[in-house]
């Protein structure tokens, strides 16, 4: 009678926990903007608080500190915004260079594919065929032209199109806020959550202290101490992930501006930061940092050995990233197989598309710390683990 007992419980706790995945699936996807907010709320509150570590140094309380590096990182962040603008406005002053030079290439692209055809043509065609086409060619004019002369005759001109009358309707002028809100209505919850965001980087790095300990205190007195770590442990992970990230990205955002400068590539003062910074989304990141650059360089120049140079040498600072720095900045942290960081794109990508790219992998290297610090999740971790 006890291993009835056992199997169904089992049964019961398997479909419990298909049921769980599948509520906390829905609930992600659903509230996606939501939860992408408070993650991305988080990992810049991990970014700036070192900053506020360093200002309490300097003997300020921690909601001073935490106000003066919010403001600091507003005042950085709008003066990164307003370079964007300018560099956009020059950018959309050129739109018809790019327009020609984009032309360009789509012509010389289309007659360099029709002479491989012909020549294709000629090298698979048998010579007997070749010879006996142009004289089929030539006995076929006159055929084709008589016809059209019997088709000319045949047919009847055809009679005018009835006149049509046109019907002027006056339409009433759309309002400005009626256009704004159909522009901005698939954005406003975007919009509305990333409102958010700088109250809740101040309230996480001023409240970081009180946080810490009531969530302690939901725990009983022999987990605490477990508790602590797993909090210790996700947040290292997470604060070594996002600040290493950031430094490589600052490295690559450097190179990168000195490499496009020397090449004198327009707009390299906003073209650098996009591309260093894109080339750390994992698996894509090449192709995307590729991007930037070269659609800079097409009103440039219309020399192919400057693609080529731009492409080399982006790929060259990608791989370096990729293969030596990447590993001492953020890889001695994570600690994932390849198959998990690839299943994780995957999982976190369907469910928020382009922005759970760039999350998947502090997400699930932080489910990985929590796996590692509770004792009942260890084969988890380990599971999850290099």
């Amino acid at each position: 009678m006890v291993v009835p007992r056992t199997s169904t419980e089992a049964s019961l706790r398997l479909g419990v926990g298909i049921l769980a995945f599948g509520a906390a699936v829905l609930l992600l996807y659903y509230g996606r903007v939501f939860f992408v907010t408070v993650i991305v709320a988080s990992m810049i509150a991990f970014l700036l608080d070192p900053a506020v570590v360093f200002f309490m140094k300097l003997r300020l309380p921690r909601g001073l500190a935490s106000l003066v590096v919010c403001s600091i990182g507003l005042v950085v962040l709008y003066l990164a915004g307003v370079g964007v603008y300018l560099q956009g406005l020059a950018m959309a002053d050129d739109l018809p260079a790019y327009g020609e030079s984009i032309n360009e290439i789509t012509e010389s692209v289309g007659v360099r594919m029709q002479r491989m055809e012909s020549r294709l043509y000629q090298t698979l065609m048998p010579k007997r065929l070749q010879q006996q086409q142009p004289q089929a060619n030539e006995q076929a004019p006159p055929q084709d032209a008589a016809a059209k002369g019997r088709r000319k005759k045949a047919e009847s001109p055809p009679a005018p199109p009835p006149a049509v009358q046109e019907v002027h309707i006056q339409q009433d002028p759309t309002p400005v806020f009626n256009y704004l809100y159909s522009y901005l209505r698939e954005y406003y919850e975007v919009l509305l959550m990333a409102s958010f965001v700088p109250f809740l980087v101040y309230f996480l790095l001023s409240w970081r202290d009180h946080l810490r300990l009531r969530y302690l205190l939901l725990f009983d007195t022999n987990q605490r101490e477990t508790a602590a770590e797993t909090w210790s442990g996700v947040g290292d992970m997470v604060r070594a992930y996002v600040i290493g990230n950031f430094m490589l990205g600052i490295l690559l955002s450097v190179a990168s501006a000195l490499l496009f400068a020397f090449v004198k590539l327009p707009y390299w003062v906003i073209v650098a930061p996009v591309s260093g910074f894109l080339s750390l989304v994992p698996y894509i990141g090449l192709p995307l940092a590729l991007i930037p650059p070269l659609v800079a360089a097409l009103p440039a120049s219309r020399d192919p050995a400057l693609y080529v140079f731009i492409s080399i040498s982006v790929a060259m600072l990608h791989l370096l990233a990729l293969n030596l720095l990447y590993p001492k900045f953020v890889g001695a942290r994570v600690h994932l197989n390849p198959l998990v960081v690839t299943v994780a794109l995957m999982f976190w990508g369907m469910l928020w598309g382009g922005v759970g790219l760039v999350l998947a992998i502090p997400l699930t290297a932080a489910f990985k710390a929590v796996c590692d610090h509770v004792s009942s999740l260890k084969p988890y971790g380990r599971l999850l683990g290099d």
